[in-house]
């Protein structure tokens, strides 16, 4: 039944347009102007070494946290949620199969960004185990607040808080602009985001050929107990 329902899930997801434009087009539209564009300096090297770490965990975001809030939210605003709970479908059941349709999406979503990247020159280094436990890590953390704001907040508003939150992460998350363009005292509270987590554990790995970032694995593992824990106990099926 999980496996049924996330694969539906899953068509759902990628027969939307407006979420492929926030999960695909934009991530990619991103990267390639910035890579090719001289507009944001990101310091020494190429700019797709910095810029695709950060926009893969800008993908990461979009379809975990944006995407699934608002479809979540919508889902809840109509009772479908409702029904589907009352279903032979447990209500965990149906997270699970959630979190499964936000994973195969993004799974899509790395494979494409990886491909455009390195066609744009990009030299990947570090480990494959230590990306996969950071995605992980910044998937749990991101599906828990976005739970957390489809299942408290009216629908209408869970659509601008989510976008709004997705803009600003953009700009202050270290994805495009480096965090020590910012001032000191706004550095120190934007590197305890889960996207500024994200983007600087990927970009240890895949930029500096780092090890297992440990700082940034632990701000997201603290996001993500917080923000599933707060959705388990906040979250609203009506």
């Amino acid at each position: 039944m999980i496996a049924a329902q996330a694969a539906l899930e899953t068509r759902m997801l990628l027969r939307n347009g407006e979420q492929l434009l926030l999960t695909v087009i934009i991530p990619s539209l991103l990267l390639v102007l910035f890579s090719t564009v001289d507009i944001v300096d990101t310091g020494g090297g190429r700019a797709v070494d910095f810029l695709a770490p950060g926009v893969l965990a800008l993908a990461v975001m979009s379809t975990a946290f944006t995407g699934q809030a608002i479809a979540t939210g919508f889902e809840r605003r109509y009772g479908v949620l409702k029904r589907l709970g009352a279903s032979p479908l447990p209500r965990w059941a149906l997270m699970a199969a959630k979190t499964l349709a936000v994973l195969v999406t993004e799974v899509l979503q790395v494979a494409l960004l990886t491909l455009i990247a390195l066609g744009l020159g990009w030299s990947p280094r570090g480990g494959p185990v230590a990306v996969a436990l950071l995605l992980v890590a910044g998937t749990a953390a991101f599906s828990g607040l976005g739970l957390l704001m489809a299942g408290t907040l009216r629908a209408e508003a869970t659509l601008a808080a989510a976008n709004l939150v997705f803009i600003l992460l953009l700009v202050g998350g270290g994805v495009i602009v480096p965090l020590d363009r910012f001032p000191d005292a706004a550095q120190t509270v934007l590197s305890l985001l889960p996207i500024s987590a994200l983007s600087d554990g990927l970009r240890d790995v895949l930029r500096d050929g780092a090890a297992l970032p440990w700082g940034d694995l632990g701000i997201l593992a603290g996001w993500a107990v917080l923000g599933l824990a707060a959705a388990a106990r906040f979250f609203r099926w009506e």
